[in-house]
């Protein structure tokens, strides 16, 4: 991956730094919905919900769609797509440390087996 032409994921990152706007994110994944519905669902002022949807917009994570007088605010998926790709160059350490992690318990069980196989023919002599 050459992160030197990767968009700015900046604001993404942003966006994605607290867990309220996770949560928003997670909720306008099922639907759309006004800033009033998200409100709802949250025990903080409709202005700080306001601001989170802001910082969420600005992050490109959410459009907004002005629907009468009401704003409706969607999950745009794709804009997710960048910071999943910047994330998953760092998979190599996980799959190197989850592959070590794996072999550690293979080998561990093995032994379990060979114990037991031991014991089980000692009471097969008894």
């Amino acid at each position: 991956m050459n992160m030197s032409h990767s968009p700015d994921l900046q604001p993404a990152f942003r966006a994605l730094a607290d867990p309220t706007r996770r949560d928003i994110l997670r909720m306008l994944g099922r639907q759309p919905m006004t800033i009033a519905e998200v409100s709802d669902r949250f025990d903080i002022t409709r202005a700080a919900v306001k601001k989170h949807l802001v910082v969420l917009s600005d992050g490109g994570l959410i459009e907004v769609e002005a629907r009468g007088r009401e704003k409706v605010n969607s999950l745009r998926p794709d804009a997710l797509r960048p910071v999943l790709d910047w994330l998953g160059w760092f998979e190599q350490f996980w799959d190197t440390r989850l592959d070590t992690l794996k072999s550690a318990i293979e080998d561990i069980d093995e032994e379990r087996n060979d114990e037991q196989a031991i014991e089980h023919k000692g009471y097969d002599h008894d």
